[in-house]
């Protein structure tokens, strides 16, 4: 089958990291990819040409641009199947009977209007979690899945001392202001060095917002590496553990299932499909927007490393199992498969 992926935008961020993953498990399903992409920015069209992909850069610098380029070219090639990787190229290509809507946040304010608009005539909406598709009408869950972290069986370990990653977006809405708070308290008490390592930068964010995160993390400058932005696999090996102290109601969490199969502790807010991910038994979920219980959920994690114990050792190895049966790379081209199959039936 001839199958086009129509990007919701050319730089990179979650959505489209999942569009690559999309990409590479139709094509070893056998499937012809085509990924359609604005010109600038390029980054998208940068990666899926270095992994071989087919692309078609349409000469575009704005959203409206690509928008109505999208739905010109669409209008001329009507053939394959047209895979609309957001809102954007799904309001684009509105009444287009031939294609899937995936969307991977919940529209909010007018993105509800242009939702409406966008799905008509679409074969199906696939959102990433049951908690969205709790919230979409007759969407189809497809769940997220990304590769294996790999890290070093045995780290060498600082006891005096607990490496606290955080990896993604620097903002308010995931948090980073809660987790800076939680761990100026903890470094007050003076009985372990909590160290934050945080991974990614401050990248859409309002002034304000963006002024407060950086007050917060001002109080625990001594203690906060900054890595900028960098691969999951340097990230992690540079980590005790990972907190999402997400205030959003997150769609999926891709932190999440990466700290799954690096076997790296992790701890979430009960945040949108975080409790999702990791199953509504397991013992790190903390309360939105709250300080006070990720201090707990640290100590506690802390002392457990410490100690060595067996509980979060099976804790880990529950996680990774997780990871492998539903949220790998295998897991999501089986379900890539079921869903096509669907589709032909």
């Amino acid at each position: 089958m001839d199958i086009v992926i129509a990007t919701n935008n050319g730089d990179m961020g979650g959505g489209e990291v999942m569009l690559l993953n999309i990409a590479r498990a139709l094509r070893t399903l056998g499937h012809k990819v085509t990924v359609v992409v604005p010109a600038q920015p390029d980054e998208l069209l940068d990666a899926a040409r270095d992994e071989g992909f087919t692309t078609l850069a349409l000469p575009a610098t704005d959203r409206k641009t690509y928008m109505a380029q999208l739905r010109a070219w669409r209008a001329r090639n009507r053939n394959a199947l047209l895979w609309c990787n957001g809102l954007v190229p799904s309001l684009a290509t509105a009444g287009d009977k031939n294609r899937i809507i995936h969307l991977h946040q919940l529209p909010a304010g007018s993105q509800k209007v242009a939702y409406r608009l966008a799905k008509k005539g679409a074969r199906a909406v696939l959102v990433p979690s049951h908690f969205m598709a709790s919230r979409i009408k007759n969407a189809t869950v497809l769940e997220n899945w990304v590769s294996e972290v790999s890290t070093p069986i045995n780290k060498s370990k600082d006891r005096s001392e607990l490496a606290v990653g955080f990896f993604g977006r620097v903002s308010e809405i995931k948090g980073t202001h809660l987790l800076a708070e939680a761990l100026y308290q903890l470094n007050q008490k003076g009985t372990l060095n909590y160290r934050l390592i945080i991974g990614g930068k401050a990248k859409f964010i309002a002034k304000a917002s963006h002024n407060r995160v950086k007050d917060a993390l001002h109080k625990v400058e001594s203690s906060v590496t900054h890595l900028g932005w960098v691969t999951q696999n340097e990230f992690f090996q540079l980590v005790d553990c990972v907190v999402m102290p997400s205030l959003w109601e997150e769609p999926f969490g891709l932190v999440a299932a990466e700290s799954m199969s690096a076997r790296v502790p992790l701890i979430v807010s009960s945040s949108g499909a975080l409790p999702e991910i990791l199953g509504s038994d397991y013992p790190f979920i903390v309360p939105r927007g709250e300080v006070q219980p990720i201090i707990v959920a640290l100590e506690n994690l802390a002392h457990m490393m410490e100690h060595q114990d067996n509980e979060l050792s099976d804790i880990l190895s529950d996680n990774y199992w997780r990871w492998q049966e539903n949220y790998s790379p295998d897991a999501g081209k089986e379900r890539i498969r079921r869903l096509l199959q669907d589709f032909e039936g």
